[in-house]
């Protein structure tokens, strides 16, 4: 049975599990910020650094199946006075033995809601291009705005563009 909830707090075997789901995704090629081999050490201090900081600008979700985490998605709501109606989507994240279960389906659609009732009209997000996420975000009608060359190095070594998408929210 999959579940998805709102976590801002973690216990111990939580946080391993996200650990678990940042390294499978960056082994997987997902452009999160990360290289492999990325150590179970620098995940878990990443992590330790997004509960620290979560609060009105930080939500994180998770996704569980059979009461394990296999997928994570996370919200920045901007809190600059002149942007209180965007936010951005951050490390939507699906574990690999879990893909094909409609697991982002269900954390998008759960982060657009919690957007939209917060009165967050727009988000915004970036991408690997031509990545299997750049896929996902079309399928669920992200507009693709533009392109930044070298964005980021990838796996290869070489430097990659991302790619820009937003989605309006119907209030």
């Amino acid at each position: 049975m999959i579940s998805i909830r709102r976590l801002e707090q973690a216990t111990p075997e939580e946080r391993h599990a996200l650990a678990r789901l940042l390294i499978d995704s960056v082994e997987g090629g997902a452009s999160v910020g990360f290289l492999p081999p990325l150590s179970l050490e620098a995940a878990a201090e990443y992590w330790q650094g997004i509960f620290a900081s979560l609060g009105p600008g930080l939500v994180l979700w998770v996704a569980e199946l059979d009461g394990r985490i296999v997928g994570t998605v996370q919200l920045a709501p901007s809190l600059r006075p002149n942007g209180l109606h965007r936010a951005e989507l951050q490390k939507l994240l699906v574990h690999s033995s879990a893909r094909g279960q409609g697991l982002a389906s269900r954390l998008l659609h759960e982060v657009e809601a919690f957007a939209r009732s917060a009165g967050r009209t727009l988000l915004v997000l970036d991408t690997l291009a031509g990545s299997r996420a750049e896929a996902i975000y079309r399928h669920f009608q992200w507009q693709r705005a533009g392109e930044i060359p070298d964005w980021a190095r990838h796996t290869d070594g070489e430097l990659h563009p991302t790619v820009l998408f937003y989605k309006r929210l119907v209030p």
